[in-house]
């Protein structure tokens, strides 16, 4: 039977955070795993003056740091939940008063990918811990009406649970322990890399491996790089 995300369920998330929950819901570690997103992008050549996609920020865990670093007004974040995007915004960013570094419409909330209702070209975006959440055909969307609101050549950096070539992939697999199971037709989801390379090829993209999220228990981590395409006339 398919199941999908509770994440869809905005009624159960709404009632989260107004409990004060809106810190787990998008998982734990959160001072780790939001300093580490950062580290990450720094390390694939995000600067001060980019403009950065953060796909699926939730409620800003990795985002008060993107804000932080960033130049004012240069980072932008989609969610699924309005709830979660005025957490954070409200809550996170208000305790650190970085509100004035980031205007409130650059949080938009989205479950379709409309990417291009910011009017901006991205030098980079982020999809973490996002595609384990995520059908086949949801991120083959997603990358389609991404690539169009990125720079030519920009960097796109996404998390996803691998499951070997040795395993078929309607079986459940083991990721970390405890209890922190994959699955091939439910939430959370895993693939394989071939998945991620036909997607890369569809769509002009260039791909590539560049290791493990540890703290994200055994997440891998994508880097595509967007088509440089060549200038009217």
């Amino acid at each position: 039977m398919l199941s999908i995300s509770d994440y869809y369920d905005g009624e159960l998330i709404q009632r989260l955070v107004d409990e004060g929950a809106h810190r787990a819901v998008v998982g734990w570690q959160w001072d780790e795993i939001g300093a580490s997103q950062l580290e990450l992008l720094r390390a694939n050549g995000l600067q001060r003056r980019h403009k950065l996609l953060d796909i699926g920020c939730g409620s800003l865990r990795g985002g008060i740091h993107f804000i932080r670093f960033l130049e004012a007004g240069n980072y932008f974040g989609t969610d699924l939940n309005q709830s979660l995007l005025d957490a954070g915004y409200e809550r996170e960013l208000k305790a650190l008063d970085l509100q004035g570094r980031l205007p409130r419409a650059n949080l938009m909330c989205d479950g379709s990918f409309e990417f291009e209702r910011f009017g901006q070209a991205f030098d980079f975006a982020l999809a973490y811990s996002l595609f384990t959440h995520l059908t086949l055909n949801h991120i083959r969307i997603c990358l389609e009406k991404l690539i169009p609101a990125m720079k030519p050549g920009a960097t796109f950096i996404a998390t996803y649970f691998e499951v070997p070539d040795s395993q078929p992939l309607h079986r459940s697999f083991l990721q970390y322990r405890p209890g922190g199971i994959s699955h091939g037709i439910e939430d959370p989801y895993h693939y394989r890399f071939d998945d991620f390379t036909w997607l890369a090829e569809r769509h002009g993209c260039t791909l590539e491996r560049v290791g493990d999220f540890e703290l994200r228990r055994n997440q891998k981590i994508l880097k595509f790089d967007m088509p440089v395409r060549r200038a009217n006339g």
